[in-house]
């Protein structure tokens, strides 16, 4: 199938997203999906465009995305407005 490396990267974003929002409390799945996907796509560009180690064929990009995911969803947490 083409794309399932997208598919996957997706799925797995959701799936972090709703652990992270679980973990916190539940405050708004929107926002959390949100930062998680653009994290996520942000993984993807850095590990396909900048640094060049992987295509959008490959499985390399993955990890990368995944990783942004967490990275992005831990300064969102530690980082949002509390009022």
């Amino acid at each position: 199938m083409p794309y399932i490396e997208i598919a996957i990267a997706v799925v797995g974003a959701l799936t972090l997203a709703w652990i992270a929002d679980l973990l916190t409390g539940r405050r708004g799945i929107g926002a959390v999906i949100l930062v998680a996907l653009v994290s996520g796509a942000c993984g993807a560009f850095l590990a396909i465009r900048v640094f060049a180690i992987a295509t959008l064929a490959d499985w390399a990009w993955l990890p990368w995305s995944m990783a942004a995911t967490v990275i992005g969803l831990a300064a969102f947490f530690l980082f949002r407005s509390k009022r």
